[in-house]
């Protein structure tokens, strides 16, 4: 969720809206315990906290492992948003009270719970058959003594997803292949197709991308170190890397080459109904979004190219909580949620990545294709990306909060006209302020 870091498309409005509702309130079990599952009657009970589309209960998953194990009755509540999920799921570890049998956690808060919450989850060391996962994937919900506070679900290698029909009426090739040789190697080369775009465009209303702040994300998550650094300092305002970012970012929104939409944010959706901007910088769960909101009329438009670099923006893992009555019962259905398997099957209903290398081998996953998008082989496109993603990510305490704060402040630059030293500098202070 990667994301929806890790917000994830194609949810049903309504499960999403209840479950953030349920979320807000605090609901635990009927009883307010630590829990809503249980063990009555031979029957066991397994609750979720779930946000975004982690593809978990949209692909039928829950229903068959019901069927497999009609003892086990499942309760998922998914929140549309992580940001109000995870607010809520700290305030639930902190009372120890209202939380779930099973909780996903997305990647950019993975540091935090490792850190200062290990003691709150369950350790699946002792659970077989999970060698199957990349190896990095696994590293980033491990503490410093080895315990595994979970089991990775997806991650989120980058493309492009672009309008083709954009792309002609400004002269440029419309080809998947084509299109990433325009841009290879280097996002400074993806500004200039943008402003290409922007002279030769024939027509009105459209942008070349939604927002400053997706290219400043596929850019940082290139490389192994972006906020902090191994020892667990603070460095985004001395890495180069986040510089450079910055720097693009807001030559981006300075030149007027965005559609001032932040993803996720409000009027992104209707941006992609409306067609007001021809690219997008997409992690493979997006998708399924831009999919759905960009709606049938829009079908066959799209296309998926590969970005200059590869990165890995979002991904998310499901955990346990250590005072569930009903642990192991918990533990095992998480290992069947992550199986390669399972993680195929999702990955072929809505195009989430899978974090598990024999998935991301097996032919289900390398011949999919994408009907919507162009009969874009995905398959072949995100797992090539995967490939790219380095082998060591160094992930921070706040890495979430900073990356929404950084998103913040390129707003200022394209919404509000703020100069990017001062935009920075206010940046910078909320940043301070935000990890103390």
């Amino acid at each position: 969720m990667g994301t929806l870091g890790s917000l994830r498309g194609k949810a049903v409005a309504t499960a999403a809206t209840v479950g953030a509702l349920a979320l807000v309130a605090g609901c635990g079990g009927s009883d307010g315990s630590a829990t809503g599952g249980g063990k009555k009657d031979g029957k066991v009970t397994i609750t979720m906290g779930l946000y975004g589309v982690m593809g978990i209960k949209e692909t039928g998953l829950l229903e068959q492992y019901e069927k497999e194990n009609p003892e086990v009755d499942i309760k998922a509540e998914i929140a549309g948003d992580e940001q109000t999920y995870y607010t809520a799921l700290q305030t639930r570890l902190a009372a120890g009270k209202g939380l779930k049998d099973i909780q996903g956690i997305e990647i950019g808060r993975a540091k935090e719970i490792t850190d200062t919450q290990a003691d709150k989850f369950a350790d699946f060391g002792d659970v077989s058959g999970t060698d199957h996962f990349l190896p990095w994937k696994q590293s980033q919900i491990s503490t410093g003594d080895g315990k595994v506070l979970g089991l990775g679900t997806d991650i989120g290698p980058m493309a492009v997803c672009y309008r083709k029909d954009y792309f002609e009426k400004a002269g440029l090739p419309t080809d998947r292949e084509e299109v990433a040789k325009l841009w290879e190697g280097d996002w400074n080369k993806y500004l200039e197709v943008g402003r290409t775009f922007k002279k030769d465009f024939k027509g009105d209303g459209v942008a070349y991308m939604d927002a400053a702040s997706g290219l400043f994300n596929a850019m940082i998550y290139g490389h192994p170190e972006q906020f902090y650094d191994e020892k667990g300092e603070l460095i985004y305002d001395s890495n180069p890397v986040v510089k450079d970012a910055w720097s693009l970012a807001a030559d981006a929104a300075e030149d007027g080459l965005t559609a001032k939409l932040r993803q996720f944010q409000p009027g992104w959706d209707p941006g992609l109904a409306n067609g007001t901007f021809a690219t997008a910088v997409c992690p493979a769960w997006m998708l399924s979004h831009i999919s759905e909101k960009a709606g049938p009329a829009n079908k066959g438009k799209w296309d998926v190219a590969k970005a200059p670099k590869g990165a890995n923006w979002g991904g998310s893992f499901l955990g346990v909580v250590e005072q569930s009555p009903v642990k192991e019962e918990a533990k095992k259905l998480v290992a069947w949620l992550t199986a390669p398997e399972q993680q195929a099957h999702i990955f072929k209903e809505i195009g989430n990545i899978p974090s598990s290398r024999q998935a991301l081998n097996s032919a289900e996953v390398k011949s999919a294709e994408s009907e919507y998008f162009g009969g874009a082989p995905i398959g072949q496109i995100f797992g090539a990306a995967a490939q790219e993603i380095p082998d060591k990510q160094v992930l921070g305490r706040k890495d979430g909060t900073i990356k929404d704060t950084f998103s913040q402040g390129l707003t200022l630059i394209e919404q509000q006209g703020t100069a990017r030293d001062k935009a920075w500098e206010t940046t910078a202070e909320r940043i301070e302020k935000a990890v103390g």
